[in-house]
């Protein structure tokens, strides 16, 4: 459907709100839904399913179609996005979903990191820090992929507070100002160094999933692994990248 018939039929369903007409939003929109479940499923992990996100998922895409006023002209996949986004981490929430294992896992890292500063004045890496619980490095990358759940819903309490994370300058504009010309350099840049600091899988993990936007499923497909094993991969580079990336680590988390 074009641009033309979406409109007319936003026009429509204002004015007959018929459960026919309805429905064809639903059924026209549904696929962002799975678009949002595919971005989150990295992040959560092969710790929930991706077909219940969808489910949760329709939900939201049903409050947004019956709370949206297409007078306004405010794109409506962006503001759906952020309600179908929303209802799968409440419906998370309230299933209570996070083990007690992962909460205790996450109260464990805590106190080793803790120690580890107070004993050596520093950060303790990841290698360290699987050292100090007693565990292997690929342990410890699988417990935080565990814990990526609870990083998400707490980002998503963030900004349901009312915290603004700031947004990027001159999306108006047709022009792009010095000072972001010479942040644009810098960021390619300092990409590309991150980007070498990968091995050969977590590499394609990244492009896969930020550059031709493959979900945790496909992108298993792709590499022939495990989707937990995607998850590990994924964890691990961004935790490589995490330093060099500084400041512009936010434009690997803000799809979330």
């Amino acid at each position: 459907m074009d641009d033309t018939a979406r409109a007319n039929l936003w026009k429509d369903y204002a004015r007959l709100g018929s459960s026919e007409l309805r429905e064809k939003l639903i059924l026209e929109y549904a696929p962002l839904v799975k678009v949002v479940a595919g971005r989150l499923s990295m992040y959560l992990g092969y710790n929930v399913e991706y077909d219940d996100l969808v489910g949760y998922g329709i939900f939201g895409l049903i409050d947004a179609i019956d709370k949206y006023d297409y007078t306004k002209q405010n794109k409506f996949e962006t503001y759906a996005s952020l309600r179908i986004r929303g209802e799968i981490l409440d419906q998370i929430r309230k299933m209570d979903w996070i083990p007690r294992t992962v909460r205790q896992k996450q109260k464990q890292i805590d106190a080793a990191m803790k120690e580890f500063e107070a004993e050596h004045g520093r950060q303790a890496t990841d290698d360290e820090l699987a050292v100090a619980l007693g565990i292997s490095s690929d342990e410890y990358t699988d417990w935080q992929s565990q814990l990526n759940v609870t990083n998400v819903i707490s980002l998503n309490e963030f900004m349901e507070s009312g915290s603004d994370i700031p947004s990027s300058r001159g999306a108006s504009s047709h022009y792009m100002q010095p000072d972001e010309a010479y942040e644009e350099g810098e960021l390619k840049e300092v990409l590309t160094e991150a980007l070498d600091l990968l091995t050969e899988k977590e590499r394609r993990v990244i492009e896969l999933y930020y550059y031709e936007e493959l979900t945790l499923k496909e992108i298993a497909l792709v590499l022939e692994v495990s989707e937990s094993r995607v998850s590990q991969l994924h964890t691990k580079a961004l935790s490589r990248m995490k330093d060099k990336m500084g400041k512009y680590m936010g434009i690997l988390t803000s799809g979330v």
